[in-house]
């Protein structure tokens, strides 16, 4: 078997109670050559829970939701509690207020308290009212990088059974964790709250598709660069739905930061897991993260002993894969990926080409529409006391950030040791270029220092801004109101550059209309270049040095082995052993927060950050029967790609969308909005903000705006306003899409918003897993349509009234007719559709109108 397969072995035989997992889940697995051909449905249950704040909150909202509706169904409320360790980093809501100043962090973490002081005395109730909690305060790093380098146990110890580690968590890079041989992917906050409930995961056996590695990487190119070129293989492939089993001779040669690099951007290229089996590597990781030796001796022996450990270069350990692909890593060159998309991926010695090309291509991934006449455009103007001129293609952030490469010493070191250089030559970033340096942990602070290169980053402008997500998760902070009026005037397609993983439309900042991923040692390159179109072999990076001559950035490009030297020398146990000796305890201001006591939260009505959901409202006892979908409206026709970040709201309040009229009302000021990600707890915030991204594209509307029509008048509104009034008018509602339906990071709240709007069902070519899986956790039925067959086939425009022959009796994967009747063709169509009820227990769940309404029923009926 994969080794990825042993583990989900080892998992059902340990579990098997003949209710949850059943002895047939056993036979399935081993027999998994042959049923993962056949989607055979297996129950596993994850050892633990990981949670980030943005999903955590609403984790924490969501289980004192259910002790009031448990206590008011005349069941006990203490009954309601994590059955598995539940580990909750908050790692998502700092913002680079602040960058340029040594002060930076600190400034925005304050600023962090300010804003989100309400939500942080809710967690740390949460962390007391709630057994088997942990949660590391804000300011600490990110939630991936902290699992990596210290809440991953490998091998648990727990009440006299070792087994293996394994997990699930609310963020799709979850599956960062997989390059230390842990197994563990991302699932929707509901999924994941009912794995904290003590419920197995339903899922389809997956096939594995064996990726062998061979060769070394080229001594100019890094691990983002590998990862970059998988994404791009594996996507091309197809690997949606499965596991990625690394092996091959090439995977000696990579460090666990490498391994959990490509690891972390599995959801980029696809797949459910990128594994990477324990071997002598992974226990040295051990050791250098200043994990305890005796423990580490105790994970050798027992992975040694159930044939969970790995030796790369010995071929008769290689097990038997649905399929096999193959990549040399001498064959990797420097890489971005973008503007639009992570698998996108461009040669660094194409990237000027490749760049104007889009600048002309029509709208879409790779284009921008601009007209012939336009494409000389430039602007000029002044900040801090120079002048500039700005034209498509310039850089105006560069920000070294995310989980996907900050917790890797070498290309941290690699981006320092390259600002070391660039400040020797005399090199300078230009002062309106929006730069930042924000680690998964403070380890990374700590080398960096050790090794004398921090400084001058901090002379380019890559001061530590915070430990968090920051930039990658959207929370880049404004740019320099000169800067967002000169790109304003010109029209100008403005970019960023960021060692993250996600390069979203409307992701990043409103202004970057490009995005690129890239190394943390290229973003550093092109904040020097101050744009992207540049060609590195040919143009120099700046003017002159000190001695008159042009520099190129070969000249200033350090190589892997003196990388590599110097990490051996500044990466020691020590470092994190202090980091995380006190990771728990938190800052004077989190020490300092009063939080509650009691069992039961007591809610303010007052508050605009955690209030009650509505989601168990009028909730009883007994099952209640289907409420049929006849005459819906379709409130959204969208088309392809629709990215969980254009459904669940993200990034900043705008001044004038629903949300902000919210807030207005109830007395706050546009500064103190604070974004969608902090205001999770708060359902009607949450509401307004669904389908509210400036970049969604409604073919009701038909062009980019977070509007739709309102069917019956033609009248355009935001999104909410119209939900609004059809339920008022007491009509249903519906979404219709196309292809990767919900694709991007899991979010519960691109379920949650739709189900609070009035959504019933949706209407899809094909979904994203979590996706998908959310949805019916949230009691919404999602409807595929068959092979080959999606809107165009049946000439939809989305101004038809659809109706879900839903039967009495429902079966997985069935067939069913909808039927719809247009609001001025008058003509009936009936046309076929699967209901995407893969498993008998996502079904149950959806009769219950949700998995937590099943849990609570569960709970108050035993």
């Amino acid at each position: 078997l994969p080794y990825s397969i042993r583990v989900l072995l080892e998992s059902v035989v340990r579990n098997c109670d003949g209710f949850q997992i059943k002895s047939e889940d056993i036979e399935n697995v081993a027999q998994w050559k042959k049923t993962s051909q056949d989607g055979v449905e297996i129950r596993f249950k994850p050892a633990r829970v990981v949670l980030q704040d943005f999903t955590g909150v609403p984790a924490v909202v969501d289980f004192a939701a259910m002790r009031d509706a448990v206590k008011a169904l005349g069941g006990d409320p203490e009954k309601i509690n994590p059955v598995c360790p539940v580990d909750l980093v908050i790692d998502h809501s700092v913002q680079v207020d602040f960058n340029r100043s040594e002060d930076a962090a600190k400034k925005n973490l304050e600023k962090e308290f300010e804003r989100n002081n309400e939500r942080f005395l809710f967690l740390k109730w949460g962390a007391r009212a709630f057994q088997n909690m942990l949660i590391v305060p804000p300011g600490s790093g990110i939630v991936h990088q902290v699992n990596l380098e210290y809440l991953s146990r490998v091998v648990f110890d727990e009440n006299h059974w070792l087994f293996p580690d394994s997990l699930v968590g609310t963020d799709s890079h979850t599956t960062m964790i997989n390059g230390l041989g842990v197994l563990g992917w991302g699932v929707g906050g509901i999924e994941a709250e009912a794995v904290m409930l003590g419920q197995a995961i339903s899922m389809v056996l997956p096939k594995v598709v064996g990726y062998k590695l061979t060769g070394v990487i080229n001594p100019l190119a890094t691990s983002t660069d590998v990862v970059l070129t998988i994404t791009k293989n594996l996507r091309q492939m197809g690997v949606v739905g499965k596991f990625v089993e690394f092996f091959g001779p090439g995977v000696a040669s990579l460090s666990i930061a490498d391994r959990a690099t490509i690891s972390n951007m599995c959801p980029e290229y696809g797949a459910t897991v990128g594994f990477f089996p324990v071997d002598n590597q992974s226990l040295e990781y051990l050791t250098q993260t200043a994990r305890d030796k005796q423990k580490i001796k105790r994970v050798e022996k027992y992975l040694k002993t159930v044939g969970l450990f790995r030796d790369y270069s010995n071929e008769n350990q290689d097990p038997h894969f649905s399929e096999v692909a193959e990549l040399d890593l001498g064959s990797i060159v420097p890489s971005l990926s973008g503007p639009k998309r992570p698998h996108d991926r461009v040669a660094v010695k194409a990237m000027k080409e490749d760049f104007t090309q889009c600048l002309t291509n029509k709208v879409g991934f790779k284009g921008f529409g601009i007209p012939a006449d336009k494409l000389s455009s430039s602007v000029k103007f002044a900040y801090d006391g120079k002048e500039y001129t700005m034209s498509h293609g310039s850089v105006v952030i560069a920000a070294i950030t995310s989980c996907t490469n900050t917790s890797n010493p070498t290309v941290m070191l690699g981006a320092g040791m390259l600002a070391r250089n660039a400040v020797q030559a005399g090199l300078t970033v230009p002062s309106y270029v929006k730069t930042s340096l924000s680690p998964g942990s403070g380890v990374v602070t700590y080398y960096l220092k050790d090794s004398g290169v921090l400084s001058f980053l901090e002379q380019l402008g890559f001061n530590v801004v915070g430990f968090g997500c920051m930039t990658c998760i959207g929370n880049s902070g404004p740019l320099p109101e000169e800067v967002d009026k000169a790109i304003s005037d010109g029209d100008l397609v403005a970019c960023g550059v960021l060692s993250g993983n996600r390069n979203f439309e409307g992701r990043i900042h409103s202004s970057t209309r490009a995005n690129y991923l890239a190394s943390p040692m290229l973003v550093v390159a092109y904040a020097l270049a101050g744009t992207v179109m540049i060609d590195f072999e040919k143009e120099p990076i700046g003017e002159f040095d000190y001695d008159g001559k042009s520099v190129f950035l070969r000249d200033i490009w350090p190589t892997r082995l003196d990388i590599q030297e110097t990490e051996k020398k500044c990466v020691l146990p020590n470092m994190f052993k202090e980091v995380y000796s006190k990771i728990q305890e938190g800052n004077d201001q989190w020490k300092s927060l009063n939080a509650p006591s009691s069992i039961l939260y007591p809610w303010n009505p007052e508050s605009t950050y955690v209030q009650s959901p509505p989601f168990f409202k009028d909730m009883t006892i007994d099952l209640q029967s289907f409420k049929k979908i006849e005459d819906a409206h379709a409130l959204l026709f969208l088309g392809d790609s629709v990215t969980t970040d254009h459904i669940s709201p993200a990034g900043s309040i705008s001044r004038s969308c629903a949300a902000a009229r919210y807030l207005v009302k109830r007395g706050l000021k546009p500064r103190n909005f604070n974004s969608y990600g902090s205001r999770r707890g708060n359902d009607a915030v949450m509401a307004r903000g669904t389908f509210a991204n400036i970049r969604l594209k409604n073919k009701l509307v038909g062009h980019e705006a977070p509007k739709t029509i309102h069917i019956p008048t033609g009248e355009e509104l935001d999104v909410f306003d119209a939900a609004m009034r059809y339920k008022d008018e007491g009509t249903q509602l519906i979404v219709v899409a196309g292809k990767d339906y919900g694709s991007g990071s899991s979010r519960d709240w691109a379920a949650k918003g739709p189900w609070m709007l009035g959504v019933r069902a949706v209407l899809a070519e094909s979904y994203e897993r979590i996706h998908r899986s959310n949805l019916i956790g949230m009691g919404i039925v999602p409807l595929q349509f068959l092979e080959g067959e999606n809107a165009d086939t049946y000439k939809l425009d989305g101004k038809e009234k659809f109706t879900v022959n839903l039967p009495d009796h429902v079966e997985p994967g069935m067939t069913i007719d909808i039927t719809t009747i247009h609001q001025t063709r008058n003509k009936n169509l009936i046309f076929p559709m699967t209901i995407r009820f893969d498993t008998d227990v996502e079904l149950t769940y959806f009769k219950h109108g949700g998995i937590l309404n099943y849990m609570i029923r569960n709970i108050v009926s035993n």
